[in-house]
Parts: structure tokens; C-alpha cells; sequence
């Protein structure tokens, strides 16, 4: 339990605060946050600096939520500047680009999510969830999971292999939107609280939420690019880590390897029964030894029809009564694990959040469903998916990581069989 839990259920009860609806009380975002000193309620954000609610992922200001949710220029204007504020004191060597103008989903036979058009969520908000009341998924809904899942997992693939000196995050975002929308689906972050772009683009220091723009990718950048389909009224969720020009440097390649084998320890804890604050343990204490350190500002999501809800997936060592672990949930893991300091920066933009030193960041998540034999990744690599270095040199898991129940072993058995 957290520091205050008597303090949090009251506060949680009386202001019904709702991570499923964070445009009335907190700020937007894709994932989770939390501060030392604070009373934990749910995933999403820190209220008022004070309590970690850590779903939302993001430190938005109150008053600037409804302008974020009427969308900056939705489909509405040319190229648009991010104003480079020089007195801002940015971290490392990212700066703000140039925006191309935000799009808009038309084709009357895509399901869009509620937020598409005003940028506010809507579905499930209407009652409070207690942070250990979770969802289960039917069999039907299961199925929609795995077909969002996979259009995930390809259109991730097909922005990685896009992943080159000179092409810079805008043109991965065209690609990532076209790519999304020709297969039926809606782009999920499109509009998300007023998010600008279909993607995520986190470049070096920028820990999540990296707006894609015309900077163009420099030999020996890592870069996560976080996809999220909405297909069919469901969404999938995942991200991977790139190296630009394929060569990391050395203390590049050992965090970007921790970061991998951290999350895949966790992904193999997943079974029935299980408490979900046993997994921010076990990725904090791979990396801690390695002189890496993980954010706690924001956090992994239970996912579905809705973008970001229960369960909420700290990835660092925690007693948050966040629930148990049962067949029929789905939600995501994705630690970001940092070079030096976790320390959050958050950009004037109100979504690009950075290292606080300029370190370098990484991160991987996958959409996962938990079954009652163990769990599977719902956006797992295929045969045609790219083999990187941490793959083949994890002693963790060696090859793609399909998950631990006995249909996913077997899959990934026939799979990595071919690969390595």
C-alpha cells in the first residue's frame, strides 16, 4: 500500500477522480506517472504534485486541457511551428521541429474512437474504477484484441524498417497514419487529447511522447517508435526501440539491452493469480545494478475498447494494491529505463517529456493477455519481423518473446527456429 492508502480510497471515493477520463480532471497522455511524497490513487498522472495517478502519463497544467482537447490546429492550418523557447532549459540535444499539418480521419468505414472529432474520451467515464477492478475480456472481444494486436505489431515493423539516417519522424509518421488507415483502422494517439500526429516518435532523451516533426535521424540515435491501432472498436498497443544506422555505442548498447531483458523478466512473470506490483521489482532490480535507473513518472495500462485503464503497471518496485493478475486481462508493460537520473523534463509543448540530465532513454512494450496457462503477447513479433542485437544476445530470452502460455511457446519455437 502506499504511504497514505486510508488517505488515497478517500480522496479516490470523493473527488472521483477517473483515469478514464482525464480531460475533466487530469492532464492527457499514453501511459503513467508517479513523485516521491505523494498518495498513490490511480495510473495516469501526479495530482496536484501530491499523489500519483498513473495512467495519463503526462503533467499537463489543468487550465490548458481544453484547449489540448479542442486540438491545435486540427486539420486546419499549414505547417505549423513548435515555438523553440530558448530560455526553456532543454536537456539534451532534441529540440522542437516543425510540425506538417495534423490530419483527420474521413472514411465513413472506419470505426473511429469517441475522441476522434473534440479530442475528449468519453468511454468509460462514467463511473470511478477502484485501481484493482479490472476488466475481463470475453471470448469475442479476445478475438478483436488479437486482430488490433497484430495490425499493431506490422505497422511497427513496417515504421522500423523506415528507420535511417536522414528520414526524419514526420515522414515515419506519414508512413505509420497511410499504413494504419489503409488497413481499416484508426490511428489511435490521432487527436488523443488533442495529440497532433498518429504516432510517437521518442528520440535520445525524450522518454515518451516525442512528437513526430521534420528533424531528421542522425547516425546513432536510438529512437522508440510507440504504435496504437484502433480496429474494430479495440486497441493494440506496442513499441520498440531502433538504432539509427544500426551501430550503437557502447553504453547505448547496454541500456537498450537492460531495458529489453528487464521487460521480458516481467512479461514472464505474468500468470493468474499474480500481484500486479510484483512487476515493477523485477525491472528495478535487473537494471539497478547496471548503474540504470527507471521512471517513475509514468507507467504501463489495462487497454481494450478503452485507450488507458486498470490495471496500472509500475516499473519499479512498489506494495500499490493495483490487483491480481486473471485470465481475460489485457494491458500493457513498458518500462522506460534511463542512462543516468529518471528525472522528468517535460517540454512547453505538453507532451514531450525528456530526461531531466540529458540522458538517453529506452523502451519496449508489447499488449499483452493474460491466459489461464500464463500469458500472450498479443502484439508479438512474426517471421517477418526484424531480428535485433538484444534478441540475439538476451540471456534472458533469445529470439521473439511470443509469451508463456503453451500455444505462444510453441509458436515461438516454430518461429525462432527459422530465425536464429
Amino acid at each position: 500500500m502506499s504511504k497514505f492508502p486510508l488517505l488515497s480510497l478517500l480522496l479516490a471515493a470523493s473527488l472521483q477522480i477517473l483515469f478514464l477520463h482525464p480531460a475533466e480532471a487530469f492532464a492527457p497522455s499514453f501511459s503513467g506517472s508517479t513523485s516521491s511524497n505523494r498518495i498513490s490513487l490511480f495510473a495516469g498522472k501526479t495530482f496536484d504534485r501530491k499523489c500519483s495517478v498513473v495512467l495519463f502519463m503526462h503533467n499537463k497544467k489543468k487550465s490548458s486541457n481544453k484547449s489540448a482537447a479542442t486540438s491545435k490546429g486540427f486539420a486546419s492550418a499549414a505547417a505549423s511551428v513548435i515555438s523553440r523557447n530558448d530560455n526553456f532549459p532543454y536537456a539534451g540535444s532534441i529540440r522542437p521541429g516543425v510540425q506538417s499539418p495534423q490530419r483527420v480521419v474521413v472514411d465513413e468505414k472506419i470505426t473511429l474512437p469517441d475522441y476522434a472529432l473534440d479530442g475528449r474520451p468519453k468511454k468509460g467515464s462514467s463511473s470511478p474504477l477502484l485501481p484493482w477492478v479490472i476488466e475481463v475480456k470475453t471470448a469475442e472481444e479476445i478475438e478483436k484484441m488479437r486482430a488490433s494486436g497484430k495490425l499493431a505489431r506490422e505497422v511497427l515493423d513496417l515504421a522500423g524498417r523506415a528507420v535511417e539516417p536522414g528520414v526524419t519522424t514526420d515522414e515515419i509518421d506519414t508512413l505509420v497514419h497511410e499504413a494504419i488507415v489503409a488497413a481499416g483502422a484508426y490511428p489511435s494517439p490521432l487527436n488523443y487529447h488533442g495529440f497532433p500526429k498518429s504516432c510517437c516518435t521518442s528520440v535520445n532523451e525524450v522518454i515518451c511522447h516525442g512528437i513526430p516533426d521534420d528533424r531528421a535521424l542522425e547516425q546513432g540515435d536510438i529512437v522508440n517508435i510507440d504504435i496504437t491501432v484502433y480496429l474494430d472498436g479495440y486497441h493494440g498497443d506496442c513499441s520498440e526501440m531502433f538504432v539509427v544506422g544500426g551501430d550503437p555505442d557502447p553504453k547505448a548498447k547496454a541500456l537498450l539491452q537492460a531495458t529489453y531483458d528487464c521487460w521480458i523478466k516481467a512479461c514472464q512473470y505474468v500468470q493468474p493469480g499474480r500481484d500486479y506490483k510484483e512487476l515493477g521489482a523485477i525491472m528495478e532490480d535487473h537494471v539497478t545494478p547496471l548503474g540504470f535507473s527507471t521512471v517513475r513518472n509514468f507507467c504501463g495500462h489495462g487497454i481494450g475498447s478503452v485507450f488507458h485503464t486498470t490495471p496500472n503497471i509500475l516499473h519499479y518496485r512498489n506494495n500499490e494494491p493495483n490487483g491480481q493478475m486473471a485470465a481475460g486481462h489485457t494491458f500493457t508493460i513498458e518500462p522506460m529505463i534511463c542512462e543516468e537520473s529518471a528525472k522528468v523534463l517535460n517540454w512547453p509543448d505538453d507532451w514531450t517529456a525528456t530526461t531531466a540530465d540529458g540522458g538517453r532513454s529506452a523502451q519496449f512494450e508489447h499488449t499483452l493477455l493474460v491466459t489461464p496457462d500464463g500469458v500472450e503477447a498479443l502484439t508479438a513479433k512474426n517471421e517477418n519481423s526484424l531480428l535485433q542485437f538484444w534478441e540475439k544476445e538476451s540471456t534472458v530470452y533469445k529470439g521473439f518473446f511470443l509469451g508463456t502460455s503453451e500455444a505462444a511457446k510453441m509458436r515461438a519455437d516454430e518461429i525462432n527456429s527459422k530465425i536464429l
